[in-house]
């Protein structure tokens, strides 16, 4: 049987659902998943086979306009991750159809080298009627030419195993680039930090969650098979402090037993979590943190 292997990059506005169709491809959770908007921040790749085909996923930052040195190096982390891959699939919201926001990435399709492989998957398709999803589906086909249209729901997998398996059709023939049992090229610290992340996110609201950043300091793999984990919590002001720690502690412990609870489930032992916040004003502009969310802090360059 001949093998394949590839990259796959998931682009499309934020929130348009590339987390969560990676984690439903790789069949785990290695992607942040929030109501919230830009919250992936580094290039996770899910690891997934298909039959021969072994499927690299990379979830890119949602496409968007960037204000700040974090939202451009985000930006600049998607397109990077749409040129390298071997196929691209478009991810946009029918119930919102072509938004400005999408009439700019197809602008920045037609800009990649020619020959590149980009799919179309209209994901949401619960929530429009099907002459609806037609008539947007022939509108992206007359703007771009897709090599192929899917119609999908990534939260519940409908189209979703028909996507794949065009995808492992599509990959060019090759050896697997990574083990089988593997599910991330993300080191586990980073994973374990935006399971932390995702918790704050879910649990705080407005701005705040952009301005934090989790970090995992120390990981210690103990005699009897658990794990304890160091994580730090930057935030930009002292206000910020106390709003993640909260009344009498109370959310950054209700953000440890979630977070713990994640990351005992993932790896399947038990974890000892201790989480710390410190306060880091011009964290945002500080080369460390952006190489350890995996961007590029040159990106981030007006």
């Amino acid at each position: 049987m001949t093998t394949r292997a590839g990259f796959v990059a998931l682009i499309g506005e934020p929130n348009a659902g590339k987390s969560t169709l990676t984690n439903r491809m790789v069949g785990a959770k290695v992607s942040i998943v929030t109501h919230k908007v830009q919250t992936t921040r580094a290039r996770i790749r899910g690891v997934a086979l298909e039959g021969e085909s072994q499927l690299v996923f990379v979830d890119t930052p949602g496409l968007f306009r960037p204000r700040r040195r974090l939202d451009r190096a985000m930006v600049a982390a998607a397109w990077g991750g749409a040129a390298d891959a071997d196929i691209i699939v478009l991810l946009i919201e029918a119930h919102r159809g072509v938004t400005e926001g999408v009439e700019t990435i197809l602008e920045g399709l037609a800009e990649l080298p020619k020959g590149r492989k980009v799919a179309l998957a209209i994901n949401k398709i619960d929530k429009v009627k099907s002459e609806v999803l037609l008539g947007l589906a022939k509108d992206l086909n007359e703007r771009f030419a897709f090599a192929e249209t899917f119609m999908i729901s990534a939260e519940k997998g409908h189209g979703a195993q028909h996507l794949k398996e065009w995808l492992a059709e599509e990959l060019p023939e090759g050896p697997w680039l990574y083990p089988e049992d593997q599910i991330a090229d993300l080191p586990m610290r980073m994973i374990a930090a935006e399971m932390t992340r995702e918790k704050l996110t879910l649990r705080l609201h407005q701005e705040l969650p952009y301005q934090l950043t989790v970090e995992t300091e120390n990981w210690e793999e103990r005699k009897d098979g658990s794990a304890r984990i160091d994580q730090l919590i930057y935030v930009a002001r002292d206000g910020h402090k106390g709003i993640v720690l909260g009344n009498k502690g109370e959310t950054i412990k209700a953000v440890s037993k979630a977070a713990r609870e994640e990351l005992e489930e993932f790896l399947g032992r038990k974890v000892h979590l201790f989480l710390q916040v410190k306060v880091r004003p011009n964290w945002l502009e500080e080369k460390e943190r952006y190489s350890e969310m995996g961007l590029d802090f040159r990106d981030g360059n007006a």
